[in-house]
């Protein structure tokens, strides 16, 4: 059987052992700030695809980029902890469906597939996962940045 030790510096234990209580706090706001960092690309990315490249003038009426957001740091039942970038709901505009006088609710998360994979005769103009792919190494930085914060301020 083999057998690995690792000593760490005494000065990391010294601040691993101060945060206590106070870890769950510390861990939600380092995901606040990698998040804003995700939050900040998706939204950029957002803004440079409406509307561009259509064949007919933009319909945007903004309801999309409006509903972006952060959701709060929550502790899943398996006690992964996580933050999520996303679109609120409900969207207020109704839609009609042809030829019937019965309407429908797009969703916000239904108009952003739309957007992101396209559909038959629309071509689809991803803002999602370029985002999640060029803000991966900020979004760490990010978070490891308010992590070395929070444990100086110990």
């Amino acid at each position: 059987m083999a057998k690995c030790e690792m000593k760490l510096p005494e000065s990391f234990l010294l601040k691993c052992s101060r945060l206590g209580d106070k870890t769950d706090s510390i861990l939600a706001r380092m995901l606040e700030a990698g998040g804003a960092v995700v939050l900040a690309k998706v939204r950029s990315n957002l803004r440079a695809v409406i509307g561009k490249d259509t064949k007919l003038p933009s319909q945007s009426t903004g309801e999309l980029l409006a509903s972006l957001g952060l959701s709060p740091a929550k502790v899943s039942r398996s006690g992964i902890h996580n933050i999520k970038v996303g679109f609120n709901e409900p969207r207020r505009r109704q839609y009609a469906r042809k030829g019937k006088r019965s309407y429908y609710t797009a969703t916000n998360a239904m108009v952003a597939n739309v957007l992101e994979h396209g559909r038959p005769g629309q071509p689809a103009k991803p803002f999602l996962k370029p985002a999640k792919s060029s803000s991966r190494k900020p979004c760490i930085e990010a978070m490891q940045a308010k992590l070395d914060e929070e444990m100086n301020n110990l």
